[in-house]
């Protein structure tokens, strides 16, 4: 079954790929996981971040100092312990994070819009369960996956297309 999922996501994938390319062109892959991380977590800390994105301390350390340099992320003492820094996003960050989800989506939807109701459906369900699965790992050392909290909204199908609109998705 993984090797089946591994080979039918590839085309997801690609839908990601170009557009992290097209708006976080400036941010390594490693990068804007580490700032997707902080979004979730605000306030984490370095050894936490590290954990999550299955890193040594120091090549957290030195990926936040990138991060700070280039206006992406704010370090301020820990409010519990302020020997601790905790991490916090830019409103640069929030706004390229915003766009690239804007990009990501508009993408989906032209590709969604060619599947029927049926099929979005079943990809919407598995993907949701998915997500609860990867995100219970994460807490055990697992991935860290980025999906929408909320289901998209439905898919209408554009004439011509041969898709039925949808209900819900």
């Amino acid at each position: 079954m993984a090797a089946e999922l591994d080979a039918a996501t590839g085309a997801l994938l690609s839908v990601w790929e170009a557009a992290r390319e097209s708006t976080t062109s400036r941010l390594s892959s490693a990068q804007l996981r580490a700032v997707m991380v902080v979004e979730r977590h605000d306030g984490i800390n370095l050894r936490r971040l590290a954990t999550l994105l299955n890193m040594l301390l120091s090549s957290a350390s030195r990926l936040c100092d990138r991060l700070v340099a280039a206006g992406m992320l704010e370090r301020e003492p820990g409010r519990s312990d302020r020997r601790e820094i905790a991490l916090h996003l830019t409103p640069e960050a929030s706004r390229l994070l915003a766009e690239l989800r804007r990009d990501r989506r508009q993408r989906l939807d032209a590709v969604l819009a060619g599947m029927s109701g049926e099929g979005r459906g079943a990809l919407l369900r598995g993907l949701v369960e998915f997500d609860r699965v990867a995100r219970a790992r994460e807490g055990e050392g697992g991935p860290v996956v980025e999906l929408p909290s909320a289901p998209p909204p439905p898919i209408r199908a554009r004439p011509g297309n041969g898709a039925p609109a949808a209900r819900s998705a």
